[in-house]
């Protein structure tokens, strides 16, 4: 006589998955290949998913870490966390063809950051050193004009040459709740600097977030598919710990720990903004070797949000 297996509810986080930004890069990628034939050499991941650039590179993408890697006489596409100016620079300098899948949103924070430097303001750069967004955010406008602060602790002993001429921008993948810490410490001190019009952390990254808030209640614990060096993903993992709910990033229905996981009757389950649907369905058919499964997915707010692929691709 077979067992019956144990039930597991699966809560399934919504929004979820792959943003307009992550959409627009991954389809300029696969629109490149088209066009131009492989390879299509791409400056760094285009995004931060295993599975994304696996695939990717089945299609004919050739990843690199710099551009002196790329030879004369093929395209290359410029990953959506963005890249300092010397790096399209350097490409137009060579002849070469390139593409920027910036995101919008990372972009407008370059545009923003130029003006702001321009009209004579220090920057203080809410974010995490050593990402890519950083760095290519950082590499917009000439060096020493921007301070990167990464933690409350770090905006309350930061020193200024002229707190009456200071702004502040984010880095778009941030943690809602601990950029806001950050902020609040820093007007509380510089009660003068300038705030972004628009709140910089973008939608996708704050509606994921509040998507784990709204099902954290009700999960034992939480599932959460995104890459370890993805930002967006990490604070995911870090939303449901501060709510008490254990939470572990996987990249795939392989990384999990069954051991760690081991009979909940309510499992919360999201991913990343660089996680393709495909892997959550993946975990789901994963858990239902193992559970009798129902699902329940439970909707924060709705997203509608697209972005324009460049002229050079549509045309």
């Amino acid at each position: 006589m077979s067992l019956s297996k144990p039930r597991l509810h699966v809560l399934i986080a919504a929004p979820r998955g792959f943003c307009a930004g992550v959409d627009r890069a991954i389809k300029i990628v696969e629109l490149a290949i088209e066009r131009f034939g492989p390879p299509v050499y791409v400056r760094h991941e285009i995004v931060h998913n295993r599975y994304v650039v696996d695939r990717l590179r089945g299609l004919g993408a050739v990843f690199v870490q710099e551009l002196d890697e790329v030879p004369d006489g093929r395209p290359v596409v410029f990953s959506a966390h963005g890249v300092p100016k010397v790096v399209p620079a350097a490409a137009q300098a060579r002849g070469l063809d390139y593409l920027d899948a910036t995101c919008p949103l990372v972009s407008k924070v370059h545009r923003r950051a130029e003006r702001l430097v321009e009209a004579g303001t220090h920057i203080l750069f809410i974010g995490h050193a050593g990402h890519p967004e950083v760095i290519g955010t950082f590499g917009q406008v000439p060096e020493g004009q921007m301070t990167l602060i990464e933690t409350t602790e770090h905006a309350e002993n930061v020193e200024v040459a002229d707190p009456a001429h200071l702004s502040f921008l984010t880095q778009t993948t941030l943690s809602v709740d601990d950029t806001a810490e950050i902020v609040a410490t820093l007007q509380r001190r510089f009660p003068a600097i300038l705030a972004p019009r628009n709140e910089d952390i973008c939608y996708a990254t704050s509606n994921r977030q509040g998507a784990v808030k709204t099902i954290a209640a009700r999960c034992e614990k939480l599932l959460v598919i995104g890459a370890p060096n993805s930002s967006n993903s990490l604070r995911l993992a870090e939303v449901a710990e501060r709510l008490n709910v254990p939470a572990r990033l996987i990249q795939r229905a392989s990384d999990i720990d069954w051991d760690w996981l081991g009979s909940p009757s309510t499992v919360g389950l999201t991913a990343g903004a660089s996680a393709p649907e495909v892997l959550v369905r993946e975990v789901i058919q994963a858990l239902s070797e193992r559970f009798d499964v129902t699902e329940e997915e439970s909707e924060h707010v709705l997203e509608g949000m697209t972005f324009k692929l460049p002229r050079e691709l549509v045309a």
